[in-house]
């Protein structure tokens, strides 16, 4: 369980004065040699602390190893609207288990449990980010372009990713707890991954949800097309595969909406995409049918262009 985590990352978050150094400290209290990096992302309306974490496997890439490396990435435009909202808001619940998850790997490396493949997470920490309009309620903006997050988070190493972000403003997804999206890949949205439902089912103990996604779901952000939220914006700078993790709710809660996060849903997500990390890493789980793949992409091409803004004709 991730509960002890949780609570400790959320006391550093839920507060105006929160930062990526804050945070970082904290991390480096459970293992001081921690390999860690906080630095200012500064965009169109402010700036926010780009967070990022790698923690090695035995196996990992890091080492010298063949073992696969993971991204767990915390999506979120910020963890308080400050001043138009007071506290911690819903939207801050991806970074919030993204936090939680790299100090229980820590945790485990400390007691010997070291994965087999290499693990990095990154968010971002931003107490103060503005709000936009969004139907059918409002978004949390983003003092940074997503574009620029996703080059801070995204590179080559990454061989499969888990986007965990607050999903919790639509009609689409109507249960509490967390709900995962079919596999993302270079313009592709394929089959939801067999592998994935059944950690989820392990985790959960309840039949897996999975959540729709439409083709404007996952392009760029800015080509003024909708988009269900940012959960599968990294699938639009990656080729590695991408599946979204959304933590969810029956009813529509606005991202800047406070008073709106549930621990036990939280420990559920964070549960889930450790037990993904482990087993990704041994190499018994797959994201997605690599002859599939190659087949799909023989009969009908390539789709890389759905990773693009398009062309305006």
């Amino acid at each position: 369980m991730l509960y002890k985590q949780l609570i400790e990352a959320y006391d550093i978050i839920d507060s105006s004065h929160a930062s990526g150094a804050k945070v970082a400290a904290y991390l480096k209290s459970i293992r001081e040699d921690a390999d860690i990096s906080v630095y200012p992302l500064v965009g169109s309306q402010g700036s926010t602390d780009m967070l990022k974490v790698r923690i090695p496997g035995k196996n990992g890439k890091a080492s010298g190893g063949t073992a696969p490396t993971i991204g767990l990435l915390g999506r979120l435009g910020g963890l308080g609207a400050r001043p138009e909202r007071i506290g911690y808001v819903s939207d801050g619940d991806g970074a919030l288990v993204a936090i939680a998850l790299a100090a229980k790997l820590l945790d485990m490396k400390n007691k010997g449990d070291d994965l087999d493949g290499d693990v990095f997470i990154s968010t971002h920490i931003c107490p103060d980010a503005p709000t936009a309009p969004h139907i059918p309620v409002p978004f949390m903006g983003s003092p940074v372009d997503m574009a620029q997050v996703n080059a801070e988070e995204l590179s080559p190493e990454l061989d499969a990713v888990l986007s965990v972000d607050t999903t919790k403003g639509n009609r689409i997804i109507n249960t509490r707890g967390f709900a995962i999206s079919p596999t993302v890949k270079e313009g592709y949205i394929l089959r939801t991954s067999e592998d994935l439902l059944d950690i989820m089912q392990i985790t959960t103990g309840r039949l897996p949800y999975v959540f729709a996604l439409t083709q404007q779901d996952i392009t760029p952000y800015g080509n003024d097309l909708h988009h269900l939220n940012s959960i599968l914006q990294p699938a639009t700078a990656t080729k590695a595969p991408v599946v979204g993790v959304a933590i969810t709710t029956e009813t529509t809660v606005p991202g800047c909406a406070t008073g709106a996060s549930h621990m036990e849903d939280l420990d559920e997500a964070a549960r889930f995409m450790l037990e993904v990390a482990k087993a990704f890493g041994k190499g018994i789980l797959h994201f997605y049918d690599k002859d599939e793949f190659t087949k799909i992409q023989k009969l009908y091409g390539s789709l890389e262009h759905f990773q693009t803004l398009g062309s305006n004709k």
